[in-house]
């Protein structure tokens, strides 16, 4: 055999090693590289901040009880009241009018009271006697029982119109602050429209509007810890009093209210505070924003099966936290979801499980 050709038959024995080189390489570099996570259901209770502010236990609307004029106004919003404090009166001509008119009837019936008693009393004389008839008698007898009883209508009808004419002074039920004023002197209100709003001294409560979707489970006799929004120093404890029972049509909230122990100096009537509370716990999943990926429209996750083949698995995301997602539907414990590496995955490609660490950002 020539040099030449001992020559040549080496260069095909290295061509063909060469080329078996480059094709292990390129299976190799088929063989992506991620990281996974075992995924295990629990309950995530996810914490829920709400903003309130701080009513009255008790809080009513003032009204006057007759219609007319507002001609005074001696409280304004923020005004601490006493109980029987005058706050407001109407103009009283109308009314005194009444009055006037009803004492003057009464007057009247008097006088016919007494006229029709001197003629019953000569009648009582008169019959034994014999000097009257038995009809002229019961005629006075009926005449002065009617005079009597319209008497008596006629002082029913005075003391009604002192009683609306004491409604013209608007007078406070009980101690407390004024929180709104619906009306000024010089306007013409009608009976029990909105004068005023009476904040009752005593309990308060920290008033929350809180969606019905947060409110899975009824409410517990725990503690809540209240807290000024603009001081969260300030602090008071409480339990929940009330939950409203409909949804507020404008807000589609329900309103809570949580009774307070003690109310702190600083936490005044309507103060912003707010309070922090869990939520029901629901079986999920919690994984990295780096583990969730898309389908064709939905969220979706990458699995590592058998033979280390991903499969692409739509999920139901429930809430998106600060650096990881909650996952409630879709993933089973005991699966291996990608958390790093998956950009280029395709369904059914063989990938090689390696520690988080070391999967690079490019991938």
């Amino acid at each position: 055999m020539t040099v030449s050709r001992r020559v040549l038959i080496v260069s095909l024995g290295l061509g063909l090693v060469l080329v078996g080189c480059d094709k292990q390489t390129a299976v190799e570099a088929e063989l992506r590289r991620v990281a996974v996570q075992r995924v295990q259901p629990s309950d995530f209770a996810a914490p829920v901040t709400l903003t309130g502010d701080i009513q009255a236990r008790v809080q009513a609307d003032l009204s006057f009880r007759v219609g007319g004029k507002i001609i005074s106004r001696s409280v304004d919003v923020g005004d601490h009241v006493k109980a029987n404090q005058v706050l407001a009166r109407l103009d009283p001509k109308d009314l005194q009018a009444n009055v006037d008119s009803a004492k003057a009837e009464v007057f009247a019936e008097q006088a016919r009271v007494t006229e029709a008693s001197k003629a019953f009393y000569r009648q009582q004389k008169l019959l034994p006697k014999g000097y009257t008839s038995q009809s002229e008698y019961d005629s006075a007898q009926a005449s002065l029982r009617s005079s009597q009883s319209a008497l008596k209508a006629a002082q029913a009808q005075l003391a009604n119109a002192r009683d609306q004419l004491s409604y013209t002074a608007l007078i406070a039920d009980a101690a407390g602050v004024i929180t709104d004023r619906q009306a000024e002197v010089g306007q013409v209100v009608q009976a029990t429209a909105p004068i005023f709003s009476l904040a009752h001294d005593g309990e308060r409560d920290a008033v929350f509007n809180v969606y019905e979707s947060l409110l899975v489970a009824p409410p517990t006799n725990e503690s809540i810890t209240v807290s000024l929004v603009d001081k969260p120093t300030i602090q008071a404890s409480g339990h929940v009093r009330e939950v409203t029972p409909t949804v507020s049509a404008q807000s589609g909230t329900v309103q809570v209210k949580v009774a307070l122990t003690e109310v702190p100096a600083g936490m005044e009537l309507g103060s912003a505070v707010s309070a922090t509370g869990h939520i029901k716990g629901k079986p999920s999943i919690e994984l990295p924003w780096s583990a969730l990926t898309k389908a064709l429209h939905d969220p979706a996750v990458w699995l590592v099966e058998e033979g280390n083949k991903v499969r692409l698995q739509e999920v139901k995301v429930s809430r998106y936290l600060t650096g990881k997602v909650v996952i409630s539907e879709g993933l089973k414990g005991g699966e291996s979801v990608v958390v790093a590496g998956g950009q280029l995955l395709t369904p059914g490609m063989q990938v090689e499980v390696a520690p988080f660490k070391d999967i690079g950002v490019a991938q």
